[in-house]
Order: structure tokens, then sequence, then C-alpha cells
């Protein structure tokens, strides 16, 4: 018989995520707003409040899974969310740029903790032999967020002040905090320490969980070009009222399929989920390049949404499963470091690109970089297998 995977310590570590997440996705659609309107700031401004939250973020994870080992990762859980909700509450009194730039700084801090703590903490419930079923679950509390949180900010503003929407996202992290007092938390063994003191490369990186976290950042490169540009393509297309529709159906198609992905990587392995993500994904992205009417954006969203959704929590997964169970934290913080950066220099890169060559041919660029994900796995996965049959052998 299956272990459980929906026990309340799982349940809270969910809902958790849900609420960081809602969070930082409507900080994310908002404060863009914010900056230019209450704070009289331009275009490039609004775009470093997302930059800078990312910079700190990876700065972070380099070094999350030696805070985890160090200082116990039921410590880090409940710190991370306490600061990272006292920190929310102090957005209503900023009135200047420089002031809210060091605000994303430390927060992006806190939220680098917490969401690997919280990753952490989920793979370690998840049993053994239903780990890809698991993580996919958990993955959908971001999912969720996504849709949620924008619409939920977005719609607030029509009627609210910004500092209540603030004040009211800070309250929604406290309830996420009390939440986190029923995580059950078991602490591994602490790893041997460096000689001297010193830290070694180990202690920022888990290398076995490298390679798949190199075909995340591929991943993540592409997938910046939804994240920073979509709502600017569709206006140039004319299609800005379809924007927050195309975001509904990415967010459906996900959730609707997690499940079934799940379950196809814990019976199949990871292969079955992944080549066929990949394709759809890429197809998704060349479809988009050739969008001029809403049913076809839509369409593309779909298939965006089909394969993507079932990319991150995959790989995720494949991480956590080469490392040892006492380094699952390393390995979190070595995926999500790999992720950030996709997304970080992503954003940039493809901004360029735009700039130069139009939103249509950004998105044959996305396109092209997941062909060559597709590439990259198959080197990866082929290595993997490799290390199998000579484990096997060995026994």
């Amino acid at each position: 018989m299956n272990k459980p995977i929906w026990t309340r310590p799982f349940i809270m570590t969910v809902i958790n995520n849900f609420f960081m997440f809602l969070v930082f996705y409507s900080l994310l659609t908002i404060l863009p707003v914010y900056v230019l309107d209450d704070l009289h700031g331009n275009e490039g401004q609004a775009g470093l409040v997302t930059t800078i939250f990312l910079i700190a973020a990876i700065i972070v994870r380099l070094f999350a899974g030696k805070i985890l080992e160090v200082f116990g990762k039921r410590k880090v859980l409940l710190a991370g969310i306490f600061l990272f909700c006292i920190f929310t509450f102090v957005y209503p009194f900023v009135n200047s740029f420089f002031l809210l730039m060091v605000l994303r700084f430390v927060h992006g801090i806190f939220f680098a903790l917490c969401s690997t703590v919280l990753m952490t903490l989920a793979a370690d419930m998840v049993p053994a032999e239903r780990k890809g079923e698991g993580l996919g679950y958990f993955a959908m509390s971001m999912n969720l967020a996504v849709v949620v949180g924008p619409f939920l900010s977005l719609a607030l503003l029509q009627i609210l002040p910004f500092k209540m929407i603030f004040l009211g996202l800070a309250a929604v992290l406290l309830i996420g905090f009390a939440c986190s007092f029923g995580i059950e938390v078991v602490e591994e063994e602490k790893t041997k320490v460096s000689p001297k003191g010193r830290m070694t490369l180990e202690d920022i990186f888990e290398f076995k969980a490298l390679p798949i976290a190199f075909v995340g950042f591929l991943t993540s490169l592409a997938y910046s070009g939804i994240m920073s540009f979509i709502s600017v393509y569709a206006k140039s297309l004319g299609l800005f009222e379809s924007v927050s529709l195309f975001f509904v159906v990415f967010a459906a198609i996900m959730l609707l399929s997690r499940p079934f992905t799940g379950r196809l990587f814990d019976r199949s392995g990871p292969s079955a989920v992944i080549y066929p993500s990949l394709v759809i994904f890429a197809i998704g992205l060349f479809m988009l390049s050739v969008t001029h009417t809403t049913g076809l954006l839509l369409v593309s969203a779909g298939l965006i949404g089909l394969g993507y959704g079932a990319l991150l929590p995959s790989y995720q997964t494949m991480a956590i499963q080469k490392a040892p169970k006492e380094r699952t934290g390393h390995a979190t913080s070595t995926f999500f470091i790999m992720y950030d950066l996709g997304i970080a220099i992503g954003s940039f890169a493809l901004g360029i690109v735009s700039s130069h060559l139009g939103y249509s041919s950004l998105y044959v660029v996305c396109g092209s970089i997941i062909i060559i994900t597709i590439a990259a796995y198959a080197f990866v996965s082929k290595k993997r297998r490799g290390r199998q049959l000579e484990t096997s052998e060995a026994s």
C-alpha cells in the first residue's frame, strides 16, 4: 500500500508555500505601478525592483544549504517566514525609491531562505516512491499563486490604496507563520565540517544536482520570456485585454495536468515526462511567435502551461533524488540558484533581443533555447543511465 502524501505537516507546508508565493506574485505585479505612480519613478526603475530582489535571492541561495545545515530547518523556517512577514509590513512606510530598493534586497534574502526550506521540507515529507507525484502537488501551490496573486492585487488596486494592499499581504503571511508551527521537522545529522572552519564549494553546491540544475537554467532562460514580456507583446498585438486569460489558461492547464504527470514520473521515470514536456513547451513558444488572435494566444498558453508545468517539479525531484538525504537543502538551493539565474539573465538578454528584433522573434529565440535544452537533457539523461548501469553491474 502506498504511503500517504497528504499528511498534516505536508498540508501546512503547501499552505505556507502558497501564501508566500501569493505575496511574491502580488508584489511582482503591483510594485512597478507603485514605483511609477506613487514614487514617480521611470520604467527602468520599475524593472529594478524585481532585479534587485532576484539578485539578493541568488546570493543567499549560494549559502542556503549551509544555513539549513548549521541552524536547522525548523529555526530557519520560523525565523525566515516571520522576517519575510515583518518586512512586508514595512512597504507602506517606504517613501523613496532608494529605500524601496533596500527593502526589496532584504526581502529577497528571506524569500530565498523560505522557499528553499519549504521545498526541502516537502521533499523530506514525501515518500520516496511517490516523490514525483508529491512534489508535483507541492508545486501546484506556486502555480495557483501565479493566478491568484496578480488577479487579487490588481482587483484590490481598483478599490484600495497601495498601503492597505501591502498591509493585507503582510496579514496573509501572518497566517502562514501560524501554520508553520504545525510543520513537524526531522533534522538530519550534520555532515562533516570543512577543515579549519573554511567554506568550500561543497558547502554551497550539491555537485550531483548541477547537471539537471543546468537543464533547469536553460528552461528558465526561455520561460523568462513569458514572465517578462508576454504583457507588452500582447499589447503590441492589440490583445492586451486577453493577457489575464492567458495566465488563467496557462495555470489551469498546469494544475489539471500536474497529478497525472507526477504519477507518470514515478511509474515510468523522468524522461517519460521531460521529453514530451519540452517538445510541447517549444511548440507553444513557436506558436506564440506567430500569434495574432486571442484564440491562438490562448492555445499557445495551454501548450506552454502543459509543457512548462511538468518540467519544474520533475527537475526538482531529479535534483533531490541525486543528493544524499542530509543534503536535500543543498540540492534544492543549487537548483534554485541556477533557475533564478536563468530568469535574471533571460529577462535582461531577451529584453535586448526584443529591442533589436521585436517580440515575435524573441519567442522564436525562446523556442530555440528549448530545442537546445532537449539536447542538454539527452546528454544528462545518458550520463545518468550510464551511472545507474555501472551501479547495477557492480552490485
